[in-house]
């Protein structure tokens, strides 16, 4: 049996239930993983700043663990608070999304100072919001107000549009950003080749782990790269089906404690006594 020494958690509607909490059972399982040892990572397409509560509630800092957020594009150690890798998109690419997001009648935010840039009020701007605990600020001008590199941007619409936009982009921006969406009204765009999947790899050669002692879990597209990654690549029971099909093993929800279960049988159950 294998001696995973990693798991990999995607954050919304993964590792937190829909009232963005951990489950009690959750989270004693993942404590006890890691005085087992094991490393927990947070990997998430939130910014870093709307990872940190979760990060501290699990006490990431005390062992020594670490955070992949903007999906990846940024690795940053918690105990240290050292910022391991970073990715960003220039400013002319991020002026070239803006075009595109009005070409496809999409809305848009990227970040800038810990805040949520955009430039007219969108619901799904409003959702951001909410999940990362990051202002929205409305400029006038938004290729005006980015003047520097961005980690990441991400187009919002409703979900049916945005599948078509995603397909069309994914093809005509192929050579210049990875493309994927995050939840059914956010598509986000991050550096060339930057993916959960690829920086994952990056951490777990700085640490001397191997990827078949790695468990990822996750529920959504931008999970996929880490999914098929890792040696054990999880889906949530809330996942789409094609996520489900490509993982090595489907647990419960997040409401079912779908996390959890996987910890307490593929860690828990194989330390040696």
């Amino acid at each position: 049996m294998t001696h995973y020494k990693m798991i990999v958690l995607d954050l919304d509607d993964t590792l937190l239930q829909d009232d963005q909490t951990i489950s009690i059972r959750t989270k004693a399982a993942l404590m006890e993983a890691q005085n087992q040892g094991v490393k927990v990572v947070l990997a998430s397409g939130r910014p870093t700043e709307g990872m940190r509560a979760v990060a501290k509630e699990l006490k990431l800092e005390k062992y020594g663990s670490y955070i992949l957020s903007f999906n990846g594009s940024k690795i940053i150690d918690c105990q240290t608070n050292e910022e391991l890798y970073s990715a960003t998109l220039s400013p002319e690419m991020v002026h070239q999304l803006y075009d595109l997001s009005v070409r496809e009648d999409a809305g848009i935010l990227t970040y800038v100072d810990d805040c949520i840039i955009t430039d007219s009020p969108n619901p799904y701007a409003v959702i951001e919001s909410d999940l990362t605990g990051l202002p929205v600020k409305t400029v006038t001008n938004f290729k005006e107000y980015v003047q520097e590199s961005v980690v990441k941007a991400l187009m919002l619409n409703e979900p049916d549009k945005l599948v078509s936009t995603e397909k069309t982009l994914q093809k005509e921006l192929a050579d210049e950003l990875s493309v994927m969406r995050s939840k059914p009204f956010f598509l986000e765009f991050t550096a060339l080749g930057v993916t959960k999947g690829a920086s994952l790899n990056f951490l777990i050669q700085r640490l001397g782990i191997l990827r078949e002692e790695v468990i990822a879990i996750g529920d959504s597209y931008n999970d996929l790269s880490m999914i098929e990654f890792a040696g054990l690549g999880v889906a949530m029971g809330n996942a789409p089906g094609d996520i489900k099909a490509k993982a090595d093993f489907v647990t419960d929800s997040n409401q079912q404690d779908g996390v959890a279960k996987v910890v307490e049988e593929y860690i828990l159950k194989n330390v040696p006594v």
